[in-house]
């Protein structure tokens, strides 16, 4: 397929910086590329932009996941862990992905993210820096994160929207730590996670990869400006992003639904 004209061209790479800051804060930023590519290529297949995405996300979450980790300090091991398993999962849930109507999952995720955004809204100290702690993670917290990793990983190959809020909410409630440490652990599974799908996809013929590796660098340079604010503003940027994060993505599920 042809590289659109230039004009088209640039636009998508508005859409991919953007898309890469917005995953760098707190994630989402499918929400923008994913509907962008559909709207500029009308017969595109969905799995075609899908897979697209992900090769453009892998490179910007990645981006982030570096930077965060080199300023941010977490349990390396807990790290390293979570890659294979929500790499492995989400390649899992991208198989299954056919199986499972999207009108099924979308009334299931905006519940989840209007509870989210009530429970946050609520809890102002909820994953403050100054209210997490700074002890060893359990090893029963540990099995739990592993758990939430494969789950949300295979959510994210299935369905998508929202992975990185989740993994963000998840993290803090389970180890009780602050949004940006459990933002730092969410951009190394989110990596996994982009992997592990972008494989299934690559394998289906459903990827551009002209068009993605042009998307990539946009969504890297937009990750690296969206990482650089939270690394400067701390936790608070973390958690308004992640209240507006859930308010756009719940109207849009919810117009995908019923309109």
């Amino acid at each position: 397929m042809p590289l659109p004209d230039p004009a088209v061209l640039t636009l998508l790479i508005g859409g991919a910086v953007v898309a890469g800051w917005i995953d760098a804060v707190v994630g989402g930023g499918g929400l923008v590329l994913i509907p962008l590519l559909l709207i500029v290529f009308p017969s595109m297949a969905p799995a075609t932009a899908l897979g697209t995405n992900k090769l453009t996300a892998i490179w910007g979450t990645a981006t982030a996941a570096v930077l965060y980790l080199r300023r941010v300090p977490v349990d390396r091991g807990l790290a390293a862990a979570s890659v294979p398993v929500a790499a492995s999962c989400a390649a899992l849930g991208a198989l299954a992905a056919g199986a499972l109507s999207s009108d099924v999952m979308r009334p299931v995720v905006i519940v989840l993210m209007v509870a989210v955004g009530l429970f946050v809204a609520r809890r102002p100290e909820f994953g403050s820096a100054s209210a997490a702690g700074s002890r060893p993670i359990r090893r029963g917290r540990y099995a739990a994160a592993l758990v939430a990793f494969g789950v949300i990983g295979f959510y994210d190959g299935i369905f998508g929207p929202g992975t990185g809020m989740f993994l963000i909410i998840t993290l803090t409630a389970l180890l009780g730590q602050s949004f940006l440490t459990s933002a730092t652990l969410a951009k190394v599974a989110n990596t996994a996670t982009n992997g592990g799908a972008l494989v299934v996809f690559a394998v289906q013929g459903d990827v551009w990869w002209t068009l993605g590796a042009i998307l990539a660098a946009a969504n890297i340079a937009g990750s690296v400006l969206g990482s650089t604010l939270v690394l400067g503003r701390g936790t608070g940027v973390v958690r308004v992003a992640l209240l507006v994060v859930v308010v756009v993505m719940a109207g849009k599920l919810t117009y995908d639904q019923f309109w």
